[in-house]
């Protein structure tokens, strides 16, 4: 009687256990959680469908708050019954919509509890893991069950213990607790509840809490580094009426150590405060020197509670002055555009373009704001090679230059005239005219008709020399397009298309002015 009196109290007081409400956790805390959550459901027969919706209800709630995807918290949800469903895998779902409309969806399976397949299931989701440091993130099994009869689950729950998985475990009915005790990670008493299926809720916040224990930094995380500033995100254990935050930061000496405050003048090393509000979580530190060694730390002012100072050491990264990369586009015949970057108006006060033609060419002077990174040169000789310099004048009195050489292209004349006689029933005189200046040649292509030849083509092409100004075509095909192109040292110009339409014997012209868009050369 007395043993039965004790389990009883044991049992009562894991379920009354104090909530801890009143220190909810501010959404910024979950800024610093990264790890894998999957949820174990028990879906089976013995779960009436009005516990089963209930439980998604729960589950919607308590996840809500979370900050899914890669570099966050990846959820998924693993059903037990006869066989186990996974409804979706921890990659399934980057954003909340995706998972409140993941978790409506879902149907319950009945059937048996078949624990012990899920669990092994379970193993091999959460040993996966892709490319980086995932082997080091906090991974946590939810066991929700209404505790009949779920199955021999000792050892694979053991097994996932060993590989450093968190169980936690709800149950919604009048399971074996000792069963649950042993499968459950320690502290037992804030990892293992027991609740009625209509006061679900009142443990949503508790829960939570302990999974962001698990899952959250609870480190100084620096995030973001760039030559000249980085961002820092923690953990908020304050809020805006218990406290404030203390920043310092400082570079680190050569060898790892720092100066002293006393000795900052002495040894170069500037020392930096920052005071934050008690709901801050994260705070950028700008002006920091590149490729330097930075130490930082954080103190919890607090008037209700002694909290430890948090720190973190980190690298900015080496300085990239613009211009860094230039790159030409828009080339025309007597035009170019030139762009560069990285765009930094912060430091760059304005940017000076110099071009002129090679060898010797006249040198023209473009100034721009340093909130600019591209502009187009005009007035340029056509076919020609331009050097081009950009640079870049900094606030603090650097500057920085940068070469390519750009080319125009060439004047590419269009055809002046094309013009079609009928020779036969299947014959065409072609006559045309051209510019003479930079050609080198014409190109010609047109459909063949039925001819003898099965394996013949359906069409033809043909080069000519630049003093060619006609040629004969046989073996048209009725309604055939004659299409002629002139040709120059890198392109096609823009030619000019004809179609003949042979009618009793006759062939009648209709010319168009259209691009021929012909390929490149070869002989037929």
């Amino acid at each position: 009687m007395m043993g039965w009196f004790g389990f009883s109290c044991l049992l009562f007081g894991v379920l009354l256990r104090p909530s801890n409400t009143q220190n909810v956790v501010p959404d910024a805390a979950l800024n610093c959680c990264e790890g894998d959550i999957l949820l174990l459901l028990d879906s089976s027969g013995s779960v009436s469908s009005y516990e089963f919706s209930r439980l998604l209800r729960f589950l919607s709630e308590l996840l809500l708050p979370f900050s899914l995807g890669q570099g966050q918290v990846r959820v998924g949800l693993l059903q037990v019954g006869t066989e186990p469903h996974l409804e979706f895998g921890l990659d399934a779902h980057s954003t909340q919509p995706g998972l409140q409309g993941a978790l409506q969806r879902t149907r319950q399976l009945q059937g048996d509890t078949n624990t012990e397949a899920a669990l092994i299931l379970a193993q091999g989701l959460l040993a996966r893991t892709g490319a980086g440091d995932e082997t080091k993130l906090p991974k946590v099994l939810v066991w929700l069950t209404d505790g009949v009869e779920p199955g021999v689950v000792d050892v694979p729950m053991a097994e996932l213990r060993t590989a450093g998985v968190s169980v936690l475990a709800v149950s919604t009915g009048h399971g074996n607790y000792q069963v649950l005790r042993r499968v459950v990670t320690a502290p037992i008493e804030s990892h293992l509840y027991f609740v009625d299926i209509d006061d679900i809720s009142i443990i949503t916040e508790d829960l939570r809490e302990v999974i962001i224990e698990l899952i959250c930094a609870k480190g100084l995380r620096v995030v973001e580094v760039s030559s000249h500033s980085a961002v820092l995100q923690w953990r908020p254990v304050l809020s805006a009426n218990t406290g404030f935050y203390e920043v310092h930061y400082n570079s680190m000496l050569p060898g790892g150590g720092e100066g002293q405050p006393s000795g900052g003048a002495s040894s170069g090393v500037q020392y930096h405060r920052r005071t934050l509000p008690g709901d801050a979580s994260w705070i950028k530190l700008s002006g920091l020197q590149p490729d330097t060694s930075y130490t930082a730390s954080l103190t919890p002012k607090s008037n209700q509670d002694y909290l430890n100072t948090l720190s973190a050491n980190f690298t900015t990264l080496p300085e990239v002055l613009s211009p860094a990369v230039v790159t030409v586009s828009d080339s025309g015949p007597d035009r170019v555009r030139v762009s560069w970057g990285p765009l930094q108006p912060e430091q760059v006060q304005r940017y000076q373009i110099e071009y002129g033609a090679l060898p010797s060419g006249q040198v023209h002077m473009v100034m721009l704001h340093g909130h600019q990174n591209t502009t187009l040169l005009t007035g340029l000789e056509q076919e020609t090679q331009y050097l081009v310099t950009i640079s870049a004048l900094y606030s603090t009195g650097k500057e920085k230059a940068l070469s390519v050489k750009a080319c125009t292209q060439e004047v590419l004349p269009a055809l002046a005239d094309l013009q079609l006689t009928p020779v036969g029933r299947d014959e065409v005189q072609v006559r045309w005219r051209g510019h003479e200046e930079g050609l080198r040649g014409y190109w010609l292509s047109w459909e063949m008709g039925e001819t003898e030849i099965p394996s013949r083509p359906a069409s033809s092409s043909l080069y000519l020399l630049p003093g060619s100004l006609s040629t004969l075509l046989t073996h048209l095909a009725p309604s055939s397009r004659v299409c002629v192109s002139p040709v120059y040292r890198t392109a096609l110009g823009e030619g000019l298309c004809c179609t003949t339409h042979t009618q009793t014997g006759l062939t009648l012209r209709t010319q168009t002015h259209t691009h021929t868009g012909l390929p490149a050369l070869y002989w037929t």
